[in-house]
């Protein structure tokens, strides 16, 4: 063979020949093996075991990943059991952290993991590694987790006390400073390290107190707080939001305003530097939004509507704050048709109309609104439950159960001398012309009280004292907060004082009005007599009781803003004869229930709690969503009817209320038929309702002059005066109005007398003949006799009078049980002069007219007019009511604005217009208090005629 290759081959190519074949050789022989160790037992069990291993990569690949994720967190594990860990190590893992991967995942559960003395040494690393990169990690270490954290960020003084952007924007607001999403999470990741959890878990279920019936702190919504911190120890944030909305849909509203101080973090195991949960809380659904701008639509999209799916009864829930939202929610979310009835034209309740953007963004609401929305929820606006309908007009409309939730209401005041003044007002009235009706914005027509340069006081320590407080501040006021214990016993939140004196608002304590002093020429108030206050023994909140020294001081005061919380408010009381309350006047609720004592109406919130928070009103919804979630009484076909009659009435409360007819009475005087079909279905005589012709527009009252309950329209007429009124008056048939609520105040008291013998007298000044209208009738329709003085200042003005118009009609109607008398100014018309003039002939001739006795006398018109009736009748003690739709601006009670002085055995009483009245006797009324209040924004209202070309 070697010869033969010899031959065939040159000598360079007899290596390569060798070499294969030695190759084939080594080959066969290492073939010969391969066989026989294939048919081994070894070998075969080998190959079962490889086969397996290819299934279970191909079925679950992570186990792979695991086997070496486990060889990498070994060797982390052991670099933290070296002394200090390095720059290098500290750096590297930091940036794998924020892939935001698998990995870092793993990495952050390792560090949560840890026990403390480890989570110390990273703390102590990133500290001393990365506090170049972070500022906010500087010194983080020292006597960390028990009294170190990292602030979220909140704005410098300097730059938020102009505006109204949120002040602390929480661990979020440090990408406003160049970090990165992810970098945030870590922050938040940072402050869950902090978490001891706690087996007690008080801040979820808080401590019990001997003797006390309710636990000291906790959560109010039961958030499972230990429970959420784990999940973000263990990086898992969608998991821990998904958590908390379990039970709470409005995380990112009850995290900006709940006093985390006095629920889950004043009993925080951390005593000294409690874990930002409230902070937290807010953070994961504004996170959400951040990295999934749909996540909302998605997570709530797709749900079957319930109100078509019928299989459960429907519920109506009265007012959409704190404790209506969460109670519309939880209810919604188990498949529950949902209609909320809300009394202002936006959703909210005292979330939006008493709370500032500073604190708590609008869109935060609305968020909440959107998930109710796309789980079937229903919202009617402009609906004041109470007076629109009663809670047994909803029950006779096919709601199956009612929760109440329509806060606390009226404000209180403290009836000391010269509380009357202009510019006195409530914060519930100044932060509504601010926050609800946005006064402060050009492009909206809400007067408000200068207070540029002016001197503000703020009387109260509470949450809505410092509200007030920072908003005028931001309207460029120099504000004083007035308080009569001193700052330790403020039961504002820590933190919105804080930041109210970091904003360069003063605070003025043992100190409490005892007067109010104003200029006798312009009646706005100058000042203030503040009483000296020291400390006696505490009360029956624990706080030591004021006691006065005897001592006093003057203080100067442009604009007083009184913050005392709030009294019930007794429109649905009143309403409902059977419904119990307490001696405060709140909702009566049952012995560990949340119903009331009407069948099926439960409450909760301010209207049962009295002034409380807006955690308490959540959980108290929460609680109250619970126990209506019991057994479904009624059989299945009763459900479809009842959801039937509930769907139709909801749909026709939240009709657009468009203008059917306008006609032009006189110049510049137009009525207006307008499509309110519940409004017209529940009006009486005196009554008016509150209206806003444009979202960007003005709230206003006006005087319901007529309705057509079978054709569901109102009558409302207008006369152009103001820049509102007068675009009102541009308004064209086929318009909606953004809002009209009603109908409001109380109707006419009316009574029965002998029309041959007495007469009830009306007088009737100018735009006073609508409003008389309809309490004329209602006289004439119960047997009265009716005497009509209706004034005009020329024959050009008269409207209503012809043969076929209301008057006319009227007179055609009852014929000699009504008789006429018009007057003018100019003598154009009628008799010359006021409609003062024959009634004083009638006073004079017996206190008759026409041989009957006058028993009775209602004035309505201008309000100077009023005071001359008032004046002409007093002496004569015939009674005498004047109708006074006075300045207003939620027309419920609710901010204080339609206040009117009354005298009542030599003392003065505050009435409100809207509640009280709007008829009072004109004999009560202390006109020189009351008229000046016709003039409380008449610059503001001259500039914005100017504005929009009026003047």
């Amino acid at each position: 063979m070697a010869k033969l290759t010899s031959m065939l081959e040159p000598s360079g190519a007899q290596d390569d020949v060798r070499r294969y074949l030695d190759a084939s050789r080594s080959l066969e022989s290492a073939r010969a093996q391969l066989d026989s160790l294939a048919h081994s037992e070894a070998v075969g069990t080998f190959h079962s075991q490889m086969e397996l291993l290819k299934r279970h990569l191909l079925d679950d690949p992570r186990q792979f990943r695991d086997l070496f994720i486990a060889d990498g967190v070994n060797a982390i594990a052991a670099e933290f059991r070296q002394g200090e860990l390095g720059e290098r190590f500290t750096r590297t893992f930091w940036e794998l952290l924020l892939r935001d991967d698998d990995t870092s995942k793993i990495l952050m559960r390792f560090v949560w993991r840890l026990p403390l003395g480890l989570k110390r040494k990273f703390i102590n690393a990133i500290d001393q590694h990365l506090s170049d990169r972070y500022p906010m990690f500087r010194g983080l270490s020292k006597n960390w987790p028990a009294e170190n954290f990292i602030l979220p960020y909140i704005r410098a003084p300097e730059e938020r006390s102009n505006d109204f952007e949120l002040v602390n924007q929480g661990y979020l607001g440090y990408m406003k400073q160049g970090y990165s999403a992810r970098e945030v999470d870590l922050i938040v990741w940072l402050e869950v390290l902090r978490d001891k959890q706690c087996e007690e878990r008080p801040c979820e279920f808080g401590l019990r107190v001997p003797e006390r019936a309710e636990p000291k702190g906790g959560c109010p919504v039961r958030i499972h707080i230990p429970q959420m911190l784990d999940l973000l120890g263990n990086g898992r944030f969608r998991e821990a939001l998904a958590l908390i909305e379990h039970c709470n849909p409005l995380p990112n509203v009850t995290g900006r305003v709940c006093p985390q101080e006095l629920q889950c973090q004043g009993v925080c195991a951390h005593a000294k530097q409690p874990i930002e949960i409230g902070q937290i809380e807010w953070f994961l659904p504004q996170r959400e939004k951040l990295v999934d701008p749909e996540g909302i639509t998605a997570r709530f999209s797709g749900h079957a509507d319930p109100w078509q799916k019928g299989d459960k009864p429907p519920i109506a829930v009265v007012g959409s704050g704190p404790a209506g939202l969460i109670n519309a929610y939880l209810l919604a979310a188990e498949g529950f048709p949902v209609a909320v009835f809300e009394a202002f034209h936006a959703l909210g309740g005292v979330l939006r109309y008493g709370i500032p953007e500073f604190r708590l963004p609008n869109e935060l609401i609305d968020d909440v609104v959107s998930k109710i929305r796309q789980l079937g929820g229903k919202f009617i606006t402009n609906f004041v439950v109470g007076k629109t309908a009663t809670l047994q007009d909803l029950k006779n409309a096919g709601f199956w159960k009612i929760f109440v939730g329509s806060g606390a209401g009226l404000p209180r005041f403290m009836n000391v001398p010269g509380e009357h003044l202009l510019n006195v007002m409530s914060a519930n009235e100044f932060l509504t012309r601010v926050n609800l009706m946005q006064g402060m914005r050009e492009d909206y027509e809400t007067p408000l009280p200068e207070t540029r340069g002016k001197e503000v006081l703020i009387i109260g320590g509470g949450n809505t004292a410092m509200d007030a407080a920072r908003t005028a501040r931001r309207l460029g006021g120099e504000v004083t907060i007035v308080y009569r214990r001193t700052r330790d016993e403020m039961p504002a939140r820590v933190e919105e004082l804080h930041h109210a004196l970091e904003e360069g608002i003063r605070l003025k304590v043992l100190r409490s009005p005892n007067e109010f002093i104003g200029d006798d020429k312009t009646h706005f108030v100058t000042g203030t007599s503040l009483e000296v206050i020291a400390l006696g023994e505490p009360d029956a909140s624990g706080r030591r009781r004021p006691v006065a020294t005897g001592k006093t001081e003057r203080v100067k005061a442009d604009l007083v803003i009184m913050a005392l919380g709030n009294d019930p408010n007794p429109i649905i009381r009143d309403s409902e004869p059977n419904l119990r309350t307490t001696a405060k006047g709140s909702i009566e609720l049952g012995k560990g229930s949340m119903q009331t004592s009407l069948d099926g109406i439960y409450s909760g919130g301010d209207a049962a709690r009295g002034g409380s928070t807006a955690i308490r009103a959540a959980g108290d919804g929460q609680t109250a969503a619970r126990e209506i979630l019991g057994e479904i009484d009624i059989p299945a076909e009763e459900i479809m009817k009842s959801l039937t009659r509930a769907r139709r009435y909801a749909e026709l409360a939240a009709m657009p209320q468009r203008i059917i007819d306008k006609i032009e009475l006189a110049p510049n005087i137009v009525e207006f038929i307008v499509y309110a079909p519940m409004i017209a279905k529940t009006a009486r005589a005196g009554q008016f309702v509150r209206v806003l012709a444009w979202p960007d527009g003005e709230l206003i009252p006006l005087t319901l002059a007529d309705w057509d309950e079978q054709a569901g329209t109102i009558c409302i007429v207008v006369q152009g005066m103001g820049t509102t009124s007068m675009k009102i008056n541009q308004m064209q048939v086929g318009e909606a109005f953004a809002g009209i609520a009603g109908p409001l105040g109380q109707s006419s008291a009316l009574h029965r007398y002998d029309a041959a013998r007495q007469t009830v007298v009306f007088t009737a000044g100018g735009l006073g003949l609508p409003p008389v209208y309809p309490i004329a009738r209602e006289h004439l329709r119960l047997g009265n006799h009716v005497t009509l003085i209706a004034g005009f200042r020329s024959a050009d003005l008269l409207f209503w009078i012809g043969e076929h118009e209301r008057i006319g009609k009227l007179k055609a109607e009852f014929g000699d049980r009504l008789d006429v008398i018009y007057t003018s100014n100019d003598g154009s018309f009628g008799l010359k002069g006021f409609v003062t003039t024959p009634l004083e002939t009638m006073l004079k001739d017996g206190k008759q007219s026409q041989g009957r006795e006058i028993v009775e006398i209602v004035t309505i018109g201008p309000p100077l007019m009023m005071r001359a009736v008032s004046d002409l009748t007093r002496p004569y003690g015939v009674h005498t009511v004047a109708s006074l739709n006075s300045i207003m601006v939620d027309a419920t009670g609710m901010c204080g604005a339609c206040m009117v002085p009354v005298n009542i055995d030599g003392k003065m009483v505050r009435k409100h217009a809207c509640v009280d009245g709007p008829e009072i006797d004109a004999h009560l009324i202390d006109w020189d208090k009351f008229l000046p209040r016709f003039n409380l924004f008449k610059p503001q209202e001259l500039a914005s005629r100017t504005r929009h070309g009026f003047v």
